[in-house]
């Protein structure tokens, strides 16, 4: 025996020992008994000590308990993989949305809403195109027998009105206004300058035959005394000559406006007096004379609306004749004002008040 197989036998001898499997230890002996060619892989499964491993030779590994154990290492991998977690179904966006677009919406209605209301509180009431300012006439007296006041363009009667209601002139004699209850007509009272009373208010009390009169919120009007001294002239005002409508039920009207070239107004239905200092007996008596007119057929002309004129209208005083502010019937409207202490109502120097002929410049 040669030395090589010598040391083959020993080398599998010294393996048995060690506890090598059936299938090596055989391996092992067929290889020394006759195949010397194979003695470096033997030297090699020798040398590794691994159970199963032939080294190198195919036949012994496969059918030896190594081809066994390498099954059941790939089976136990496999049954220990984990599984890949499945993905629920993806919902549609507004599914997944849906509370967040909700809350946006109700945010953005509510902030809509607060804007209208804010655009309304801010938006002025009316817009004036021009500002009704006629030629200078000669000053006329309370007792003139020429009429009061100018000629104003009637600007119709509409009752749709749409915030800023325009007017071609301003102040305003004519024109759309509101008809509803508070809102036009408007009750008959002196109104405070923060009380936003305007033309789409108080022309509807124009149209029925009202007086109303202006101030400016830099006159003297606008001031304790000249409110007070409105109030006087209210409780004052005689009622009607023709239809006989009892102060406080549409007259008289007065309110704020600062559109206008004079510090004080007094209006009817188609016709307007400036005045530069408050005068009561002038404004009575345009009143008397112009808010209700008959023709020369006794036919009532003005106001365009006769609602509160009832029966058969007569003037009962000469429309010409001086009229001085005396106190209200017992039981009238404007009984109901509240009273207060006499303020000295304005000089007795009578303005200037136009000729009836003049036009807006």
């Amino acid at each position: 025996m040669s030395k090589e197989s010598r040391h083959a036998a020993r080398l599998a001898r010294e393996s048995r020992r060690a506890g090598a499997g059936p299938g090596q230890a055989r391996t092992g002996t067929n290889v020394g008994a006759g195949d010397a060619s194979a003695t470096p892989a033997l030297s090699t499964a020798g040398t590794s000590g691994r159970p199963g491993s032939t080294g190198g030779v195919s036949t012994g590994g496969s059918t030896g308990g190594g081809s066994t154990g390498g099954s059941g290492a790939s089976t136990r991998m496999r049954a220990g993989r984990r599984e890949r977690s499945r993905l629920a179904p993806k919902q549609p966006f507004l599914e997944r949305y849906r509370s967040a677009i909700v809350t946006i919406a109700a945010v953005a209605v509510v902030a809509l809403a607060v804007g209208f209301v804010f655009i309304g509180s801010t938006q002025p009431a009316y817009a004036c195109t021009n500002i009704f300012n006629p030629s200078p006439t000669p000053a006329l007296a309370p007792d003139s027998s020429d009429r009061l006041g100018f000629f104003q363009d009637d600007m119709g009667n509409s009752h749709v009105v749409t915030p800023p209601q325009k007017y071609l002139l301003c102040p305003p004699a004519s024109g759309n206004h509101y008809n509803g209850a508070g809102i036009g007509p408007i009750p008959p009272a002196v109104y405070k300058p923060e009380d936003k009373k305007g033309p789409s208010n108080w022309i509807h009390n124009l149209e029925h035959g009202g007086l109303v009169v202006l101030y400016r919120n830099d006159s003297p009007g606008a001031t304790a005394a000249g409110l007070q001294a409105f109030r006087d002239f209210a409780t004052a005002l005689p009622p009607t000559t023709i239809c006989k409508v009892a102060t406080g039920v549409i007259s008289p009207v007065v309110a704020r406006f600062d559109d206008m070239p004079h510090p004080y107004a007094a209006l009817v239905w188609d016709r307007v007096v400036y005045l530069d200092t408050w005068d009561p007996a002038l404004v009575t008596k345009f009143y008397l004379t112009e808010s209700e007119r008959l023709d020369s057929d006794g036919a009532l002309v003005a106001p365009p609306e006769k609602a509160y004129c009832t029966g058969s209208p007569t003037p009962s005083v000469d429309p010409n004749a001086s009229v001085a502010p005396s106190v209200a019937p017992s039981g009238s409207a404007a009984a109901s004002l509240p009273a207060s202490p006499a303020v000295s109502a304005a000089p007795s120097v009578a303005p200037a008040s136009p000729q009836p002929s003049a036009a807006p410049s």
